[in-house]
């Protein structure tokens, strides 16, 4: 079975990843794939051609001689600018992300292009190796503290020198989650003082675990938590009441990261523009939840927006793509997990009797809403 894989920057300006690593090619190559890869798809990963050749990958020019031969088509974001090129029978395996792409994934799905949807890994030990969310999402989280630190007008650890003593910063994470922990981990590392606020109860100890102050809230009796572990969608009621414990850590914060997001919906609302407002000039806030539009009011995806009170909101798309090499391994070591399913005794097949291929399998519209 022959696996494809593009250089997806050559038609998404923000991608500097790539799907496959050379020792990822390797694995799968001993265990019966054939791979095609398009000419310079890992150089922006700092990957050549030469190591995919050695690896015993075939090199191909362009997309186009990629998407011909592949019976398997690996991207790390939906193809939407080759989508009218996927043919019937051939398998996809992405990021579906359907709430953005919808009318060009149903059309896909409609012309009998099989997708398997990576966001619908199950949450379950045996997935875990599998599971390229959380690793973008750890890879996301480090990025946005270095982010906030490279742009806050002040230090971030306190220092103490002839000039006087100088406070740590005062850094807010909202959402811990994979992201939002690593970020309070990598913010610490950096010196800041640290809180952090999730709805679920059970983040409590894990925010203190990496020596954050959690921030406990009381929004009434709500079960704010999913079977799959991840966080559910609230009332009006419970997201104002979220806001308004918020308002005052908001207020005297630094640095705000948010990453509070809910699985195939909009992101929550929890910095009103007068939470805006109230902060301090010069404040950061790096918003990772961008990508699900955002968890500011004043939010713009993709773009920066500076208010009249001198606050800065950084709203980043694809911010694994900034850090391509170790993004690209870990999204791909992920992968390859995710691929070896499909290596059965009777050789490399697609199927769909293991549990994860079955969740992750999108195969008539109906199952788009799944």
């Amino acid at each position: 079975m022959t696996i494809g894989i593009l250089a997806e920057y050559r038609w998404n300006s923000l991608e500097r990843r790539v799907a496959l690593v050379p020792e990822s090619v390797r694995r799968l190559a001993e265990r019966g794939f054939r791979i095609v890869i398009e000419r310079g798809a890992g150089e922006l990963a700092s990957l050549d051609d030469a190591l995919y050749q050695q690896a015993g990958a075939l090199i191909v020019p362009d997309a186009v001689s990629v998407l011909s031969e592949a019976e398997i088509l690996c991207t790390l974001t939906f193809p939407v600018p080759l989508a009218e090129q996927l043919r019937q029978g051939q398998v996809l395996i992405t990021l579906v992300q359907q709430w953005k792409h919808a009318d060009v994934v149903e059309n896909v799905v409609g012309r009998g292009v099989r997708i398997l949807a990576l966001e619908r890994i199950p949450r379950t030990s045996r997935a875990q190796a599998m599971d390229v969310l959380s690793s973008m999402a750890t890879v996301a989280g480090y990025r946005a503290a270095i982010v906030a630190a490279e742009r806050l007008p002040r230090f971030f650890p306190m220092l103490v020198s002839a000039a006087g003593t100088i406070p740590p910063a005062e850094c807010l994470v909202i959402g811990a989650g994979v992201a939002g922990l690593q970020a309070i981990a990598t913010a610490r590392r950096l010196g800041a003082q640290v809180s952090a606020y999730d709805v679920r109860p059970a983040a409590q100890e894990q925010i203190a675990s990496l020596g954050g102050r959690p921030i406990r809230i009381e929004i009434g009796t709500v079960e704010t938590e999913t079977a799959a572990g991840y966080a559910r969608q609230l009332a009006d009621e419970q997201l104002q009441r979220q806001r308004d414990g918020l308002s005052p850590y908001v207020a005297r914060a630094d640095v705000v990261i948010t990453t509070a997001a809910v699985p195939g919906k909009r992101a929550p609302l929890l910095v009103s523009t007068a939470m805006l407002e109230a902060m301090k000039p010069g404040a950061i806030i790096v918003d990772l939840a961008a990508e699900s539009g955002g968890n500011t009011e004043q939010t713009q995806p993709g773009k920066e927006v500076v208010l009249s009170n001198g606050v800065t909101i950084l709203a980043p798309l694809l911010l694994p793509a900034q850090l391509p090499h170790h993004a690209s391994m870990m999204f791909s070591r992920n992968l390859t997990n995710l691929l070896l399913l499909l290596a059965t005794s009777d050789g490399v097949r697609f199927h769909l009797e293991d549990d994860i291929l079955r969740a992750m399998a999108i195969e008539r519209a109906e199952e788009l809403s799944r």
